[in-house]
């Protein structure tokens, strides 16, 4: 058994003792969602977790779902495609993935929730946002785009110097594995090549799917108009993300408007949650009691 998948084992058997297990969620024949979920019921305000595209749910937010168990209900799905959630469909647009997780938390009792997307996951999140305005009170986006445009898709990869985003985002060497960790951090260190080859071998599950999500990500400019969102919307983003720099973080307060506020960690770069989690954990437990109740 390989390091990662022992580390795994030992931090779902925490999160279990800090009361969250998971549990598959049949959405519709074919389709089931992998959600980690308060293991007794509560009234405690639910918080959502949304990954990015590299690693599932509770890899992705380990430390804040650790950290905000005992005061909140915190719900920690895997997108479809991504640890053990699944589907038979073709579908593969953020609509889809969005769906998914709003009948996976109806079904799991969630009438109300504030949303902490990262990535991919703030794409999602803000697709969920339109359509489920009533499921979706409040967000939280880290590193992210209301929606992955073609003239964002071509400036972030030109910058990033890929020619693709599976080229980037679903390497198939160890060392594309290890550009990727370096790009998407600030500081971290070199890992041993054996914890990159780990990585590697969860990307390349489902890697023929994942490609086909990445490509339906991809809209043209003139497909997008910015919807108007009821809910308060705070912007928490890494000051030296490699990916989507602080400029895009501006830029997403200022599409939004009113209802949102920014808010920016030093000595971080895209994985914010998982390079500065205590800093992270900090700004979280400041602002969502007051996303909470607005």
């Amino acid at each position: 058994m390989g390091l990662l998948k022992i580390y795994k084992f030992f931090l779902h058997g925490v999160l279990k003792l800090a009361g969250i297990s998971p549990k598959k969620i049949e959405i519709q024949p074919g389709t089931v969602v992998n959600f980690w979920v308060p293991t007794q019921t509560t009234t405690k305000p639910a918080v959502v977790f949304l990954h990015g595209f590299a690693f599932d749910g509770i890899l992705t937010w380990q430390f804040q779902a650790l950290a905000l168990a005992k005061h909140y209900s915190v719900y920690v799905p895997d997108f479809v495609f991504f640890g053990d959630s699944i589907t038979d469909k073709s579908e593969r647009s953020v609509e889809f993935q969005a769906e998914c997780i709003a009948k996976g938390l109806k079904k799991l009792g969630v009438q109300k929730c504030t949303l902490v997307g990262f990535s991919y996951g703030g794409m999602v999140g803000f697709k969920m946002a339109e359509i489920y305005p009533e499921l979706v009170h409040s967000m939280v986006v880290t590193c992210s785009t209301m929606a992955l445009t073609e003239s964002i898709r071509k400036a972030r990869l030109h910058r990033l110097g890929f020619n693709s985003w599976p080229d980037f985002l679903l390497p198939d060497s160890v060392q594309g594995v290890e550009t990727l960790v370096q790009l998407a951090s600030h500081s971290f260190p070199k890992f041993p090549n054996f914890i990159y080859k780990e990585i590697l071998e969860g990307i390349c599950k489902y890697r023929r799917e994942k490609v086909e999500l990445l490509k339906a990500l991809v809209i043209s400019d003139e497909e997008f108009t910015v919807p108007s969102y009821h809910q308060r919307i705070h912007v928490l983003w890494g000051k030296n993300d490699k990916i989507f720099e602080v400029e895009n973080g501006q830029y997403l307060q200022q599409q939004i408007g009113e209802k949102a506020s920014v808010e920016y960690i030093e000595n971080s770069g895209h994985i914010v949650q998982l390079e500065r989690p205590f800093k992270y954990n900090s700004c979280l437990n400041k602002i969502l009691p007051s996303l909470s109740s607005s």
